[in-house]
């Protein structure tokens, strides 16, 4: 029998500066002021800090190939609910649910190499990752995969429930397995980082069957676009006017109606970034943690 399904959450907009509340659909800069932010100390700064990370990221790479090790969970005991085992560790919002990292497309599981120490390091304790393959063809086929390892993770830890983090295409690929697949009986959250909810125009660029699926209006994005007559997974949207890779950058917003998915923006952080920024990494543990959901969408200016 599925769980009884949350109520609707709908934002509320109070009208802010330091950081913004926003509800409605990003509206478009004109061309003189989105030129003025991109030369911007923040916008200057972010791109000098994502050249930097890639680079580190090119360093890693290797090191992320290995697929990831599911550790066992220590409190697991044959027969107890996951709130009984709760009982048993110094945090227990954090020890309750599993955290299953996404990586993007043609990357691996090293591009979460800071987020994975620093959801330890507050309590998580179990943490692991998932690396599909570089040669995906097909969103609807890597959710299916996705849903496999949910269920092999659950069974391993005796949870019933996971938290999903995917980053760039691996929000998609975690979207679409609860939106569509019923991942939602398992998934408890997902939190999407740089994920092309509205596709990228730089899909155009790329004429092979997966990158076409990412285009603006593609047959994948319109069927994310049909009505949900249910989804009990809580879906945070955290995207960046400075997104190299999703254009517009308002697509990183997941807007579906029947949702009612929560849109964080963060100012001056670039695509790759998104996973080692210090603010996106406490957003996504109050989310995961439970306490940034009353939060309504909201703007987040990363520090010149």
């Amino acid at each position: 029998m599925r769980p009884t399904r949350r109520p609707t959450r709908r934002p509320t907009s109070t009208p802010g500066s330091e950081p913004a509340s926003h509800t409605t659909a990003a509206p478009e800069a004109a061309p003189r002021s989105a030129l003025r932010s991109l030369c911007s100390p923040a916008a200057l700064t972010g791109s000098l800090t994502e050249l930097a990370w890639v680079g580190a990221h090119v360093l890693l790479y290797p090191l992320g190939a290995r697929t990831e090790q599911l550790q066992p969970d220590r409190l697991h005991r044959p027969g107890q609910s996951p709130a009984v085992r709760a009982l048993f560790s110094a945090d227990p919002l954090a020890a309750r649910t599993p955290v299953l990292l996404v990586h993007g497309l043609v990357d691996n599981r090293s591009i979460f190499a800071v987020m994975r120490r620093s959801l330890r390091r507050r309590g998580f304790a179990s943490v692991c990752s998932w690396n599909y393959s570089p040669l995906l063809r097909d969103v609807a086929r890597a959710a299916q995969d996705l849903g496999a390892h949910i269920e092999r993770i659950c069974a391993q830890t005796g949870h019933e429930r996971v938290h999903v983090v995917g980053h760039s295409l691996g929000g998609l690929i975690a979207r679409y397995h609860v939106q569509r697949q019923g991942g939602d009986r398992r998934v408890d959250s997902l939190v999407t980082l740089g994920t092309p909810h509205g596709g990228s125009l730089l899909a155009h660029a790329l004429p092979t069957p997966l990158v076409r699926q990412l285009r603006p209006g593609s047959p994948v994005l319109r069927e994310l676009a049909e009505p949900v007559d249910r989804c009990d997974t809580r879906i945070t949207a955290v995207y960046s006017d400075l997104d190299q890779l999703v254009l517009p950058t308002s697509a990183g917003r997941c807007d579906h109606p029947d949702l009612a998915a929560r849109n964080v923006l963060f100012r001056g952080v670039g695509h790759m970034s998104l996973p080692i920024h210090r603010g996106v990494l406490d957003e996504v543990a109050l989310t995961l943690a439970g306490a940034g959901t009353a939060v309504p969408d909201r703007t987040v200016r990363a520090a010149a």
